[in-house]
C-alpha cells in the first residue's frame, strides 16, 4: 500500500467514526425527544427554593397589606387544591421579580398554592400531572356511567363508600400513577357518586410509620402529615382518618 493509499484510508476512518458518533448524537437526542414529558417531569426535583422565596413573598404582602394574594375559588372547590397563588398581584406589587419556572403561568407543572390561610399560610405545590390523570380517568368514568344508565365501573370496596376501579369494564389498562410524596405506584379511589380520588394512603402510612405514633385524634385529617413533610399538597385526595391502625378514606 502506497502512501496515498494510506493517506486515504485513514481519512476513511475518520470519516466513518465521524459518522457513527453523529448517529449516536442523534440517537441520544431522538430518545429524549420521544421520552414522555410526564416521566421527566416526575423524575424532576421539586423547586424548593421557589416554594420558600414565594412563601417569604406572601408574608410580606399580607403583612403589608392583610390580604392573601390568591386567585378567588368556589365552596366546592377541594382543600388542597383551593387557594392558587396569584402571581400577577405579586409582581405588580414588586413582591418577586419573575414568576417560578416551575410555575403553570411559566409552562411548569405545578400550581403554587396556599394551605393554612386563616392560621398560618403556607406554599405547596399542587402538581398538575397527577390532576390531569385523575381528571382524565374521571371523565372515562362519567362516559362509562352515561353508557350503563348510571351504573359504575366498581370493583373491591376498600373501604365504607370507595371502591377500586374495574379497569376491564372500562375496556383499559390501568396506567401507573406516582406519588409526588414517594415515587411509588398509587391506586385510586372511586365513591359512590362517580367521583375518582388519588390513594394517598401508602404515603400516609409510611408517615405514620416514621412519625412512631399511634395516638392520632380520630377526627384528624391525616394528609396534614404529608403536607407537614413536604412541599407538595395532596391534589385530587379524599380526608383520610386513623382506623384500626390504618388511614382511612373517608368523605371529605
Amino acid at each position: 500500500m502506497n502512501a496515498n493509499e494510506r493517506k486515504q484510508g485513514k481519512a476513511s476512518s475518520v470519516r466513518r467514526l465521524l459518522v457513527a458518533l453523529a448517529l449516536a448524537a442523534s440517537a441520544v437526542a431522538l430518545t429524549g425527544c420521544l421520552y414522555p414529558k410526564e416521566q421527566l417531569r416526575q423524575n424532576a426535583v421539586p423547586p424548593r427554593d421557589a416554594v420558600r422565596n414565594v412563601q417569604l413573598a406572601i408574608e410580606d404582602y399580607q403583612k403589608e397589606l392583610g390580604l392573601l394574594p390568591i386567585k378567588n375559588s368556589t365552596v366546592d372547590t377541594p382543600r388542597y387544591e383551593k387557594f392558587v397563588v396569584d402571581f400577577t398581584k405579586l409582581l405588580s406589587g414588586g413582591y418577586i421579580s419573575e414568576v417560578p419556572g416551575a410555575a403553570f403561568e411559566e409552562g411548569g407543572h405545578y400550581y403554587f398554592i396556599v394551605i393554612d390561610e386563616e392560621t398560618s399560610p403556607r406554599v405547596k405545590l399542587m402538581d398538575l400531572l397527577t390532576v390531569q390523570y385523575i381528571n382524565d380517568l374521571k371523565a372515562q368514568v362519567r362516559d362509562y356511567a352515561r353508557a350503563h344508565n348510571g351504573a359504575l365501573p366498581r370493583g373491591d370496596e376498600v373501604a365504607p363508600g370507595f371502591y377500586r376501579i374495574d379497569y376491564g369494564l372500562l375496556n383499559k389498562k390501568e396506567k401507573p400513577l406516582r406519588s409526588v410524596y414517594s415515587g411509588q405506584t398509587i391506586p385510586v379511589l372511586l365513591d359512590r357518586e362517580g367521583n375518582v380520588y388519588a390513594d394517598y394512603a401508602i404515603d400516609i402510612m409510611q408517615a405514620i410509620q416514621k412519625s412512631g405514633r399511634t395516638d392520632f385524634d380520630p377526627s384528624l385529617d391525616l394528609r396534614t402529615l404529608l403536607v407537614d413533610n413536604s412541599v407538595f399538597a395532596p391534589a385530587k385526595s379524599t380526608a383520610y382518618r386513623y382506623v384500626d391502625g390504618e388511614p382511612m378514606p373517608v368523605p371529605e
